[in-house]
């Protein structure tokens, strides 16, 4: 059994995680030297299979990103959104300017040394070459740990890590393990700009299984070129919008003969009614607290608070008045805003 490091830093701890290991001996292909590629070569190649990043949302347990987004992107429906990485105003963009820090502090206070590795890497088993990992560093020279990857999170990213590693964390690190038939790997994260956290997860061939069985799956669907499975996620709601952004006006699919379907409709009719309960239910409990606050800005009970604050008064431009009087405007400057397609529930 692994046993957790020691670090004299209290703002650090090492714990292991999914120890379960066992012999390898592959070492993975150089799919791409990454030392000379663009933006755009880099995003290409990523098209080409599934790197470690994209695992989590191969599987359907990304928070971030559904597996329906991550397969429009790499059928080449949509382009992952990089513009605000490179001007500052990205969480993306933070994490890869703070990375070196982090290696850095992680050496510092492991001993263990690392450099970086300029390359795809792709599973060198012809049956997974949809594989791909560009690992952060490798640990050089440490038969306990092979790969460091480096992670930021904010104030809101922050709670992921309470308990550890958070799943979609693990399910990346687990698959850079399975392209580089290595045991282990460090996961430093970086909270809030101050504290430092290093976590240990060992190779788990039974996760690892899983994640290989789910991400074939998965590029099956792209190969293939079929959508996969929705989930509820914001995600799967904005690719379904840009997957099927127009509707052909008086068309009508008829799904009476779909059982799957008929069954969909009748939960929803269901949920809908529930939630108009809950509403009426919290509406009802709101205006009673309310009507108990009178004018008090904050009412506190033992498990918590409510405020009850009127907001400031705001100045917005009258543009129904302006055009009325000078309706000239409006071919002076015009804005288009692109509609979009909206669910309405009939049920006889």
């Amino acid at each position: 059994m692994n046993t957790a490091l020691s670090i004299s830093n209290r703002s650090t701890s090492i714990q292991p995680i999914l120890n379960n290991t066992r012999p390898k001996l592959f070492t993975a292909k150089r799919f791409v030297d990454t030392r000379k590629l663009s933006q755009a070569e880099w995003l290409e190649v990523r098209r080409q299979g599934i790197g470690s990043s994209d695992c989590a949302a191969a599987c359907g347990l990304n928070p971030y990103m559904s597996m329906l987004e991550l397969w429009m992107i790499k059928t080449g429906r949509i382009q992952q959104n990089i513009e605000d990485d490179h001007q500052g105003h990205a969480p993306l963009y933070w994490g890869k300017q703070l990375e070196p820090l982090v290696a850095e502090y992680y050496s510092l206070h492991t001993q263990h040394k690392v450099r970086r590795v300029n390359a795809v890497l792709q599973h060198p088993d012809p049956d997974k070459h949809f594989m791909l990992a560009n690992l952060d560093y490798a640990v050089v020279g440490n038969p306990e740990v092979q790969i460091l990857e480096c992670k930021t999170a904010g104030e809101h990213g922050a709670k992921l890590w309470r308990d550890g590693v958070p799943l979609y964390v693990l399910c990346q690190v687990q698959h850079q393990l399975a392209v580089t038939g290595k045991q282990a790997a460090h996961v430093c994260v970086l909270l809030c700009g101050h504290e430092t956290k290093i976590f240990k997860v060992s190779r788990n061939e039974s996760v690892i299984t899983h994640i290989i069985q789910a991400e074939r799956q998965f590029w099956e669907c792209v190969e293939q070129d079929i959508p996969p499975s929705v989930d509820a996620s914001a995600s799967a709601a904005k690719a379904l919008q840009l997957l099927y952004p127009e509707h052909v006006p008086l068309s009508t699919t008829d799904l009476s003969e779909d059982n799957d379907a008929n069954q969909q409709f009748e939960q929803l009719l269901q949920q809908r009614n529930l939630i108009e309960q809950h509403q009426e239910q919290f509406d009802l409990l709101k205006h009673q607290l309310q009507a108990k606050m009178q004018d008090a800005e904050r009412a506190v009970f033992q498990g918590g608070s409510v405020t009850w604050k009127r907001s400031k008064d705001s100045i917005s431009l009258d543009s129904k008045a302006l055009l009325k009087q000078h309706p000239e405007y409006l071919q002076q400057f015009p804005q288009t805003k692109q509609g979009s397609r909206r669910f309405q529930i009939y049920n006889d």
